[in-house]
């Protein structure tokens, strides 16, 4: 078969694939109770991953270089990159909330590439002389890769602010940094234990108390009830979260930290790769272009995130935010100065 066929035969498969993933993903949502939409969605964003490989691979083959040399193919390794980002997050938070952020950007970015692209910039042509390196695969491909974790530890933090709905509350996992596991104000209770006045709502228990109850010899349940007083001074000011959101938001803030720590050691070996490499075609680690200058910003906004987690012990509300705004900057830095910036990283098509 023509790989230029091939080709354009699978960057609209993925296109197609990636739509119908974000409906089944949504219809997840909207219907929990259909449990076999998500191994439907899963498996949709499995072949869509092996269609975009099989693009890129294609794509190297009929050019004779590793493909990311324009616009075209670092959009499309870029969402070959987030669907595996993805299928690792969701394999270890068990979620399907993570399809629900991440495959309509991830069908956005291939439909930009498939729809939008003038089709001079989607074919292939000879590499310029700076560019035949070997550190076009060395350094590239690992920007890449971190741009997707970032944006997919980053999506994931907007959806713990959407689950959460902005309140800030306390968690417990192994993500808060050097606090550790934190108590989270519930106050646990053996079944035979007499309790005799419930614990007051705090803005650490989320308005919640739990209790350990026994139905049977050896079984314990850990419940959460609501505790409510009475009195103006412990009216909450907003409507507690549900145990289930609270469960939810403890497993996105864990995988949107472990994510994010994952992507900035990459971001930072990328960012070493190019300054080798800037030094051997322009005789300059650094010389402040545009995307460099951006490319910092964004390692300093992602080292602040992990900073904040791992040394001040920030989580929830606050490392979120940090997240959402890193996922703006990324943006910039990958697509912002390349499209509208002037720089040795301009893909001129606007300028």
């Amino acid at each position: 078969m023509n790989l230029v066929v091939l080709q354009n035969w699978l960057d609209n498969a993925s296109f197609a694939i990636l739509f119908l993933t974000m409906l089944v993903y949504w219809g997840g949502a909207a219907f929990p109770n259909l449990p076999y939409l998500a191994a439907l969605g899963t498996a949709g964003m499995a072949i869509a991953n092996l269609c975009m490989a099989t693009l890129l691979g294609a794509r190297w083959i009929e050019a004779g270089y590793f493909p990311l040399s324009n616009l075209y193919e670092s959009l499309f390794f870029l969402t070959w990159g987030i669907t595996t980002v993805h299928l690792i997050a969701e394999s270890s938070s068990r979620s399907r909330l993570v399809g629900v952020v991440t495959s309509p950007v991830a069908m956005l970015i291939a439909a930009f590439a498939t729809m939008t692209l003038p089709s001079q910039m989607q074919a292939s042509e000879p590499l310029v002389p700076a560019l035949k390196s070997n550190w076009l695969m060395m350094h590239v491909s690992v920007m890449m890769l971190s741009y997707s974790a970032l944006m997919v530890g980053a999506l994931l933090a907007i959806a713990f602010l959407i689950v959460t709905r902005g309140q800030n509350i306390q968690l417990q996992g192994s993500s808060v940094g050097t606090g550790g596991y934190r108590s989270n104000g519930y106050r646990l209770h053996k079944a035979a234990e007499l309790i005799s006045q419930p614990p007051a709502p705090s803005a650490e228990n989320n308005g919640f108390a739990r209790f350990e109850s026994s139905s049977n010899g050896n079984a314990n349940t850990a419940v959460l009830n609501l505790v409510t007083t009475s009195g103006p001074q412990t009216v909450a000011s907003s409507e507690p979260l549900s145990p289930q959101r609270l469960s939810l938001a403890e497993t996105l803030d864990n995988i949107s930290y472990r994510i994010i720590g994952l992507g900035f050691p990459l971001l930072t070996i990328g960012i070493i790769a190019g300054g080798v490499w800037a030094n051997e075609a322009w005789g300059s680690y650094w010389s402040w272009d545009p995307k460099e200058t951006w490319a910092l910003i964004t390692w300093l906004v992602f080292a602040a995130y992990l900073h904040a987690r791992i040394t001040r012990g920030w989580q929830g509300l606050r490392p979120a935010i940090l997240a959402a705004t890193g996922f703006v900057v990324v943006w910039v830095c990958y697509l912002g100065v390349n499209l509208l910036g002037k720089g040795l990283h301009s893909y001129g098509w606007f300028f």
